[in-house]
């Protein structure tokens, strides 16, 4: 469909008019993913037919269920939000409640009737009845039968299983730092893992090392064999042929050099000639 445009132009004061042809655009409809006719008539009419209404209330259901599902995901996501925030208050307000109460009551006390006594060294608390230690700053305890800090229960109860008697002697050990403190400090101790390790013993990596078993002869088969034969065999024609080319088996590069020089010092005029040519006879 083609339309004719007309357009006046004045050039000195007289009217002169320019008749010509011009192409009409088509209109996309998105719903539809077709073109129409650029025209208010043509778009009216698509508009109003069964299939571009159809688009449109199909686009609309597509619209209000990504909205659904977006508001569900908002939601579940605060929830869960929330639950973390929750559970993190509570873990850290009961961290807060026995960081405070270790602070506050220092010396551990125990029904036992148990001593401790502080080291100055280490900072932490040491009972000589069933050797454990205790921290104050965290309120853990550490005991040799289980190598790591735990609760007071589970350190006493691991102390009495493995040994009935008390400690006669108390390892000596670095303490690590739990609070930042200078780097002079930190440098003066140093903290070690296992704090009742001595410090010349040797560890445990180094010892008992792995051992790799003797290299036996494999069974191998009649075609692996003839294929180690060939390329066997391919190596030592390989190894022939570049033999003369390495210089290492023959004496042609060192003859070959001594004549040039030999023919070199001959042909030189010089006055004690008769004298050098001795030295090549």
């Amino acid at each position: 469909m083609t339309e004719v445009s007309t357009i006046t132009v004045c050039v000195l004061n007289d009217p002169v008019i320019y008749v010509y042809w011009v192409s009409q655009g088509k209109k996309w409809c998105d719903l539809c993913k077709i073109f129409i006719n650029n025209s208010p008539s043509s778009i009216r009419n698509h508009e109003l037919g069964q299939r571009h209404k159809e688009n449109v209330t199909k686009r609309i259901a597509n619209m209000r269920d990504e909205k659904v599902a977006k508001d569900k995901e908002k939601k579940e996501t605060a929830r869960v939000l929330s639950q973390i925030e929750e559970k993190a208050s509570r873990s850290y307000q009961k961290d807060i409640s026995t960081f405070q109460n270790a602070t506050s009551v220092g010396a551990p006390t125990s029904s036992e009737g148990t001593e401790w006594e502080h080291d100055t060294s280490s900072g932490y608390y040491y009972c000589k009845s069933n050797g454990c230690y205790y921290d104050p700053n965290s309120g853990f305890y550490y005991t040799d039968a289980l190598g790591k800090w735990v609760t007071q229960e589970e350190a006493f109860a691991a102390a009495a299983k493995h040994s009935s008697g008390p400690i006669q002697k108390k390892p000596t050990f670095a303490t690590p730092s739990l609070t930042s403190k200078s780097q002079n400090d930190s440098k003066a101790q140093r903290s070690t893992v296992n704090p009742t390790r001595s410090v010349n013993k040797p560890s445990s990596l180094a010892i008992n090392k792995r051992k790799r078993p003797d290299n036996k002869s494999k069974v191998i088969s009649e075609e692996e064999a003839a294929a180690l034969k060939a390329r066997e065999a391919a190596r030592k024609r390989v190894e022939e042929r570049e033999k003369s080319s390495l210089g290492l088996y023959k004496h042609w590069y060192v003859t070959t050099h001594y004549f040039l020089f030999e023919k070199l010092v001959k042909s030189m005029s010089w006055k004690s000639g008769a004298g050098n040519e001795r030295l090549f006879k």
